[in-house]
């Protein structure tokens, strides 16, 4: 269950570089082939905020790659299970503020690993 937890946690943390990526990098070129329900005359009007909330998808990834790199597997465990109890509250408030399918895409996979760091 180790190991699993540890991969998971990873999964979710590249999930959130390619958010850092998408939102404060991209925003204006990819952005616009992947948020297809967004009009196009928006994104540059909003590429400041896009890439304000890429930052916070950065912190996020941040502190679970900083989980995995912990020696002391208490502190690593708490640390885990802090940064995926975020990324799990973020889901579901987008879930419900702007699209359901981030419920899918960021909260489920932070919850099923926050579940197997539960259990290691």
């Amino acid at each position: 269950m180790y190991l699993l937890s540890q991969i998971l946690v990873a999964v979710v943390a590249l999930e959130h570089v390619y958010i850092l990526w998408m939102e404060m990098f991209a925003w204006t070129t990819r952005g616009k082939a992947t948020f297809k329900s967004l009009p196009p005359e928006l994104f540059e009007p909003t590429k400041g905020l896009a890439a304000n909330q890429g930052l916070y998808n950065g912190f996020l990834a941040a502190g679970l790659v900083w989980s995995l790199l912990i020696g002391d597997s208490e502190w690593s465990r708490n640390v885990a299970l802090f940064f995926l109890s975020c990324v799990v509250v973020a889901g579901v408030y987008g879930g419900w503020t702007a699209s359901r399918s981030i419920l899918l895409v960021q909260a489920l996979p932070a919850a099923i690993a926050l579940i197997t760091v539960l259990l290691r």
